[in-house]
């Protein structure tokens, strides 16, 4: 196992509802970890997770840190 530290991590935050959309799309921000509006996950940096978030661009954002 690697280091908890060691993998690059996103910060996602649902801003849309998910009410109505693709069954495809609802997959995707639920597999992101999101479940409900306005709420913010940290999920790791790769590639799969990129496409995941782009394919839900309208319904989420990336926080970034303050």
């Amino acid at each position: 196992m690697s280091a908890a530290g060691s993998k690059p991590i996103m910060r996602v935050q649902l801003v849309r509802s998910m009410h109505g959309r693709l069954k495809t799309h609802q997959a995707c921000v639920r597999g992101l970890g999101l479940r409900r509006m306005h709420q913010i996950v940290e999920v790791e940096d790769t590639p799969a997770t990129r496409g995941m978030l782009n394919r839900v661009a309208y319904m989420v954002r990336e926080v970034t840190e303050q």
